[in-house]
């Protein structure tokens, strides 16, 4: 086992379109040269992109609807276990939360991986969408997935990593424009109240453990109005780590230098 992991993230939106672009998807992930990197939203069915990246293991979970919503993980290490989005539904409850969460579930929402050493748990959190249209599913699934990792930790006794594309900007100094955007989805009391309890349910924002009051730092950008040449973005993107890693986190950054999505990779070191 390496004696520290470096792990990143990216929602890719769209993973052919950033497989023909320069620097393509193979040389930005040659460059991050991480132990694990998680991606959102590749859009992909299976068979449709053979991904060369040598030394990887390739994890892959898929939307029942074409072109839309899906995760994938790249670790160097062969898990020993993977599971999928399936595996919230015995944490969702009854009635119309369960049938929500089943919903989102056929999305290709989640990879989670079992390692040696802990779980790596790569998640798509369901957008709520304009006028808080699909705020019902967001918080079932909020609350499905909070206590899925709970469980995670507490029935197999090793800590979670968690990371991806949560949809939700925490605090106003996730945002540029918190003020205009406060009810919005991404930015509503609902939606930050949940993010909320994940944190108090035993995770670090790893990001905000080493940047507590930068301002300025953000994971996605509109394309419309030039907003990532403003840097009028929005932090969505994380890596939460189990309480119990705190001492082990080494950094956590995020890299706008990194073009071809809307969203920038963010990454995690942690020994």
């Amino acid at each position: 086992m390496p004696q520290s992991y470096t792990f990143a993230s990216w929602n890719v939106n769209g993973l052919r379109a950033v497989l023909k672009k320069d620097p393509s998807f193979i040389q930005i992930a040659q460059e991050l040269d991480v132990d694990i990197l998680a991606l959102q939203d590749p859009k992909l069915q299976e068979g449709q992109v053979d991904i060369d990246l040598p030394g990887y293991h390739q994890t892959w979970s898929y939307a029942e609807r074409k072109g839309y919503s899906g995760t994938a993980v790249f670790s160097r290490q062969e898990p020993l276990r993977v599971l999928h989005a399936d595996a919230l539904l015995p944490y969702a409850g009854e009635g119309e939360a369960a049938e929500l969460v089943a919903q989102a579930a056929t999305e290709g929402r989640v990879c989670a991986l079992e390692f040696d050493k802990f779980w790596f748990v790569d998640v798509y959190t369901p957008n709520a969408q304009n006028e808080l249209a699909r705020i019902d599913v967001r918080m079932a699934w909020d609350d499905a997935y909070r206590d899925f990792l709970s469980a995670l930790e507490r029935e197999t006794g090793k800590p979670v990593v968690t990371c991806g594309d949560f949809n939700v900007a925490h605090e106003e100094i996730d945002l540029k424009n918190p003020k205009s955007n406060r009810g919005n989805a991404g930015f509503s009391d609902e939606e930050r109240a949940k993010m909320t309890e994940l944190l108090k349910s035993g995770f670090i924002d790893t990001f905000r453990y080493f940047h507590p009051g930068e301002t300025g730092q953000y994971s996605w950008w509109s394309y419309i109005g030039g907003a990532r040449s403003r840097n009028a973005g929005w932090r969505i993107d994380y890596f939460l780590a189990s309480e119990c890693l705190r001492d082990r986190l080494r950094a956590s950054s995020i890299h706008p230098e990194i073009m071809g999505s809307d969203h920038c990779p963010v990454s995690l070191e942690i020994e």
